[in-house]
């Protein structure tokens, strides 16, 4: 067997590589920045500017926050998610016709809890119009592990992507009706990804596929502001595509017979490109106690195409995705009961990203609706307290993906039905000094 023909299809059968989606929220995108946004659905989006968390979603609302403000807090998700199989087979030696693929369904591959924490700081800077801030949040990620013998292994068996946004931010208050923002995104991936690779024959042990990279890249986001009367409030925000180039390692181990030339570890990069998204909200008083917000949001996630390995030697391998773009519509209420207790609820719906003749195992996504509430309260005049639950309902999804090993001396063709929800209790303390 042709051993660069060997590697090279082996290096792209391993191609689940970086950044398949989580059930969380369109594409690998996480919406849970803000612990009080989660309370309502992120209706509030660029025009609440009730938080320091408006940072991340509208630098400018800074510009309706007195003095020095800081938010600190975390979203625990609780993940349910499945995979089915529809009929999962693989052809090639010692397996013609077609043959099924053993293995149980892979369990849930989610932790129990799943932790997103962030913080945020606000500034005014005395009388000058000038606001200062800082987010530090982790805008996409996913962490997943299915058992090693599910039928569904050579898709995929483990996914990590860890990625670090620091948010320095400015706001201006250009007179007492319009105000603008912006701030500069460093943000850091670090991406894990393991798959099995088939043996030569049924019979033969599996090998086991390992990609990994990391790097920091730099975007930017900026927004408006607009006060009208009666206490309305209109926003609009833009948040840069961010240009990665992932450089790690290629590994692949435990291959035997006429494969076992084909394991080694090999330096890769590879190029990646997150989308670059748009805000728009309103927010309108109802009476003196009662706001209801509504947002929309657009994701530019047709650049996402497919994921490329280059090696040293010149190799690439390529393995489709070929997102659509996407958008998420939200709507929520919040309602002043008293002095120190504020009630709210919300719902959306977020499109998925993912195109149906190029799902993954790796992607337990699908349409989601949410439904929300929440509440803050003051323990003190100078610190809140917020704390929100939210459910998401995820769309079923049947995917059907063939992969070509060696060359195409092997393919394995994964039927999977995924099904799952979300539940999340998220809390947060805002202090005002």
């Amino acid at each position: 067997m042709n051993i660069e023909r060997l590697f090279f299809g082996t290096a792209c059968a391993a191609m689940s590589f970086a950044l398949a989606p989580e059930a969380l929220a369109g594409g690998f995108m996480l919406q849970e920045q803000s612990q009080l946004e989660i309370g309502r659905a992120f209706s509030g989006g660029a025009a609440a500017a009730d938080s320091p968390s408006t940072i991340f979603y509208n630098p400018a609302g800074m510009t309706e926050l007195d003095g020095l403000q800081i938010t600190v807090g975390a979203t625990a998700l609780f993940i349910d998610s499945s995979q089915k199989n529809m009929g999962t087979t693989r052809s090639g030696p010692g397996a013609t016709p077609a043959q099924p693929v053993d293995g149980g369904d892979g369990g849930n591959p989610f932790a129990p809890v799943v932790p997103v924490p962030t913080s945020y700081a606000s500034w005014q800077v005395g009388d000058s119009g000038l606001w200062l801030g800082l987010g530090i949040s982790a805008p996409y990620g996913l962490k997943l592990r299915y058992d090693k013998s599910y039928f569904g292994r050579y898709e995929s068996i483990y996914s990590n992507l860890l990625t670090i946004n620091a948010q320095p931010s400015f706001a201006y208050k250009l007179n007492d009706a319009l105000s603008v923002g912006g701030g500069i995104d460093i943000q850091y991936a670090d991406v894990t990804l393991t798959n099995a690779g088939p043996g030569l024959t049924p019979s033969d042990p599996d090998g086991l596929a390992r990609v990994s990279g990391d790097d920091v890249a730099v975007g930017w986001n900026a927004g408006l502001l607009l006060k009208l009367e009666g206490g309305v409030r209109l926003g609009v925000h833009y948040r840069s595509r961010i240009k990665y180039q992932l450089k790690g390692s290629y590994e692949i181990s435990g291959l035997t017979g006429a494969l076992a030339a084909g394991n080694g570890n090999y330096a890769i990069r590879s190029p990646l490109t997150v989308p670059d998204s748009v805000t728009a909200s309103i927010s309108a008083p109802v009476d003196d106690r009662t706001r209801l917000m509504l947002t929309g949001r657009y994701y530019n996630w047709s650049l996402f195409e497919n994921i490329t390995l280059r090696f040293a030697s010149g190799m690439t391998g390529i393995k489709e995705y070929n997102y659509k773009d996407s958008w998420s519509v939200s709507a929520g209420v919040d309602r002043k009961l008293n002095d120190r207790m504020t009630l709210r609820t919300g719902a959306m719906f977020d499109k998925s990203p993912t195109n149906e003749a190029f799902l993954s195992t790796r992607v337990p996504d699908g349409d989601r609706i949410w439904a929300s509430a929440g509440m803050s309260y003051a323990l003190t005049d100078r610190m809140t307290l917020n704390a929100s639950y939210a459910h998401v309902f995820i769309g079923r999804q049947t995917m059907e993906r063939t992969e070509g090993f060696y060359g195409g001396e092997i393919s394995v063709t994964t039927i999977s039905r995924n099904s799952g929800n979300v539940d999340m209790i998220a809390t947060s303390v805002t202090t005002r000094f």
